[in-house]
């Protein structure tokens, strides 16, 4: 007879003799009825990041008026010029709703990282490009991702598994620091490698429940069944943390672990000035997290959506000045909305230089990875999705080629999207829904 289960059953195994036992998550049959380069010659790894920034553009003075390479560099996008030559710079890309509202600030960054336009602002259709890549290239890492934001507030954070899973973001330097460098980290450049003994011993426990989870899963109903194949997904997560924390790591030539002390004076608040600094010292830790191996895809929010930075000296944040200032008349343009989207264009031209700076094998790091910037509107006084515009960095290994500016000519968005896919080895026959479904790669960036 079938044990009964109850919400105080949990797996229990053998470890060496002695009894192991782990919990269980809360399930459906507990609840009422209402539910409620390395140095073996093996290729360098490429990575995969993300960068996002609130509020969209001026297009008058964010787009050139050149395509291809050697493209001019108007107003807004001025800063570009040291990285210009690391970077692609897309515009003109549609973002199609097809049936579904223009939910404010949402349903641009939606579809250019999910491919799918949300029907509410709840609505979280399929998951992010981050959330695919990583399943594909995270393998051997300590982390599958990061998601860590400039803007203090670890809600923040563009990057979720379903409808019912957000990746909460890092909103600190210092908990960024703790987590890539804390307790855990193994340095792969230590002269000597000493596991934690406790590590190894959590990894055993796992493992010595296993096969009570194979027994349980034939006896609870689908719902269940398909939670606990996640619990169980997060359990092998660990084991494998566990793995890697007992395994002692290939030397890395680009890691250099970081001063605790460069990173306990990060200043709080939502100035730009703030948010910059913040934004700086968490570059050079991811930096430093993707030499190390910590992880090998990421995700870096700049300024969210509704973005709330604020001017010193002026009395409305980003947000609000791109729906009330006036555009002026002899610029052609709203001034204040136009100084946030400088400083967000400038600290991108710094996260940029951070990867370009750091050698990897016979070149950088970032030729090692390709990077995929958007926004959440066009035009955000207006709440446009047409001619999004996306920046790319990176050479992906050498698949991709860098310094162009393309027009897509009102193609739609998730095209850049599935090249990133491509580029990445994720095989798969197009990428979006309805009229943002793609197989269309974008071929002027390809090596």
């Amino acid at each position: 007879m079938k044990r009964p289960i109850t919400r105080r059953r949990v797996l229990r195994g053998m470890l060496g003799g002695a009894a192991v036992s782990v919990a269980l998550p809360l399930l459906d049959c507990f609840l009422n009825t209402n539910g409620t380069a390395y140095a073996d010659g093996a290729p360098l790894p490429v990575r995969f990041g993300t960068w996002s920034w609130g509020c969209g553009m001026s297009k008058s003075i964010f787009v050139p008026k050149t395509i291809g390479a050697d493209y001019d560099l108007p107003e807004e996008i001025v800063s570009f010029k040291p990285v210009r030559q690391h970077i692609n710079l897309l515009t003109n890309f549609n973002g199609f709703r097809d049936a579904a509202p223009n939910l404010c600030h949402y349903t641009g960054w939606v579809i250019q990282r999910a491919g799918s336009p949300p029907m509410t602002t709840f609505d979280r259709p399929g998951q992010t490009i981050d959330v695919t890549v990583a399943r594909r290239i995270s393998a051997g890492t300590r982390y599958q991702s990061l998601s860590v934001t400039a803007t203090s507030d670890e809600r923040d954070t563009l990057s979720y598994e379903n409808a019912t899973t957000v990746n909460t973001a890092i909103a600190s330097p210092l908990a960024l620091y703790e987590k890539l460098f804390g307790a855990g980290f193994q340095d792969p450049n230590a002269p000597e490698f000493k596991p934690d003994p406790m590590t190894m011993v959590r990894k055993s426990a796992l493992s010595g429940v296993l096969e009570d989870a194979k027994n349980m899963q034939a006896s609870v109903g689908a719902a269940d069944k398909q939670r606990l194949d996640q619990y169980f997904s997060s359990l092998r997560d660990l084991e494998r943390q566990f793995e890697l924390q007992i395994t002692r790591p290939e030397p890395r030539e680009a890691c250099v672990v970081p001063s605790k002390k460069s990173v306990e004076q990060a200043i709080s608040g939502i100035d730009a000035e703030h948010v910059a600094a913040r934004h700086k010292i968490m570059t050079d830790l991811l930096v430093m997290a993707v030499a190390c191996d910590q992880t090998r895809v990421f995700n870096m929010l700049y300024s969210k959506p509704f973005s709330g930075t604020t001017k010193n000296g002026y009395d409305k944040p980003h947000h609000t000045a791109t729906h009330e200032e006036p555009i002026d008349e002899r610029l052609g343009y709203q001034p204040n909305a136009s100084w946030f989207t400088r400083r967000a264009m400038e600290n991108w031209a710094y996260f940029v230089e951070a990867f370009s700076k750091v050698k990897e094998g016979d070149g950088t790091l970032l030729d090692n990875m390709l990077i995929y910037a958007t926004t959440d509107q066009s035009f955000a006084k207006i709440h446009s999705i047409d001619g999004l515009p996306m920046l790319t960095a990176g050479r992906a290994g050498g698949k991709m080629k860098t310094g162009l500016h393309i027009d897509g000519k009102g193609s739609a968005s998730t095209r850049m999207g599935y090249t990133a896919l491509k580029l990445l080895g994720v095989d798969v026959p197009s990428w979006g829904t309805q009229s943002n479904t793609t197989s269309q790669e974008i071929g002027e960036i390809l090596a």
